[in-house]
């Protein structure tokens, strides 16, 4: 529903005055300038704590008061952080004493002498109250519905990470035990058959049925990695010397030089985004060397990889459809934390950073989330 435009519309008025003469007069140039308004005039500190109560549209405020200043009301509602238009008016008011109001938050000031320009600077400022008022709820909603998203990726990346769980158990418990199941059958085959030609084609299936042993279980490791039990620094050692001997890429691992108790969460988190780093290396740095560095210093995880491949292509991190990247920001903001990522000629860095304190004393109910429905590999890929 649109506002009218505030010289249309009947304004509420407070008038802070002891002088109804005074008052007369400034109903009379409101009302020369065509402006329809309603005006109380209250000139006493309990009238004005009483009135302050209401909504109003702006107040107009004499300075020199019985027993107290204009600048009391405006300190009143600066307390209350009320966002009303405040008007000085005043027949003797000095420049350093209007310098100072206006830097207090009145809105404008004027002489009673020269009142022609009251009902502009009136209008201009409810005019300018209503945009900043306007400002500030468009941010309020902004940051609710940030945070709504972020609570929506927080609960999606649950999620996926629940069913990455429910699916590992299901290939350790059905196939895992199924390949078993047939490798001994094909052993059971293997001794007591005499024939050549099958002793061969048993012992091919053999092969078979060892791979598809192997490859499951290498399937479950990066659904639900069960080497975390042991600790992030087992893990990302594992993680980093399966990667050497997969890629031929020689894989440094450098650690603090004691472990550290880390909350829950966490370890996951760090592990996700070591993972994935290393994935993007493998498929798009053609990178010969990569050094991964874990370390708890000041209370803050930091975990780097960095490789020096030829880094990613310019303008790639601000793709609209960089989902790895954004995934990789979700994935830290879970547990507090943040990534950095620059690039360059001589390869990319990443680094993610976790105050674990903040994680520490964060709800132990909201369970952390870790990973995004996207492919992780395409950091700068449209």
């Amino acid at each position: 529903m649109s506002i009218a435009p505030v010289a249309e519309r009947r304004l509420r008025l407070l008038h802070v005055e002891d002088s109804d003469l005074d008052h007369q007069l400034i109903l009379a140039q409101l009302q020369r300038a065509g402006l329809e308004f309603e005006c109380r005039r209250v000139d006493s500190l309990a009238d004005i704590e009483r009135a302050l109560l209401e909504p109003w549209d702006a107040i107009i405020s004499d300075y020199n008061l019985p027993g107290f200043s204009g600048l009391v009301v405006l300190d009143r509602l600066k307390q209350e952080r009320r966002l009303v238009p405040f008007v000085l008016v005043s027949g003797e008011i000095g420049e350093d004493t209007a310098v100072a109001a206006m830097r207090t938050g009145a809105s404008d000031y004027l002489l009673k002498n020269n009142l022609a320009r009251l009902a502009p600077a009136l209008l201009h400022a409810i005019e300018s109250a209503e945009a900043q008022r306007a400002r500030e709820e468009a941010d309020r909603e902004l940051l609710k519905s940030k945070q709504q998203l972020h609570e929506l990726a927080g609960h999606l990346q649950t999620s996926v990470e629940m069913e990455r769980a429910a699916i590992a158990r299901e290939i350790h418990d059905d196939v895992g035990g199924s390949l078993t199941a047939i490798k001994f059958d094909l052993a059971w085959m293997a001794r007591h058959s005499q024939d050549p030609v099958i002793l061969q084609r048993v012992q091919s299936a053999l092969e078979t049925v060892s791979s598809a042993i192997e490859a499951s279980q290498r399937i479950m490791h990066n659904l639900r990695p069960a080497i975390l039990e042991q600790g992030l620094v087992a893990a990302v050692q594992w993680m980093a010397a399966r990667f050497e001997r997969r890629t031929g890429i020689t894989t440094t691992v450098r650690t603090g030089s004691e472990p550290v108790q880390l909350p829950a969460g966490v370890p996951l988190v760090a592990y996700r985004t070591a993972q994935e780093a290393l994935t993007n290396v493998s498929k798009h740095a053609g990178a010969s060397r990569v050094d991964i560095e874990l370390s708890v210093d000041g209370g803050v995880l930091t975990l780097e990889v960095k490789d020096n491949g030829q880094g990613l292509a310019p303008g790639a991190l601000g793709k609209a459809r960089s989902f790895g990247i954004r995934g990789l920001h979700e994935r830290a903001a879970t547990v507090g934390g943040w990534v950095d990522l620059s690039s360059g000629p001589r390869g990319t860095s990443l680094i993610l950073s976790v105050p674990l304190r903040a994680v520490i004393a964060a709800d132990e109910d909201d369970e952390p989330v870790f990973e995004p429905e996207h492919d992780p590999s395409a950091w700068g890929e449209a």
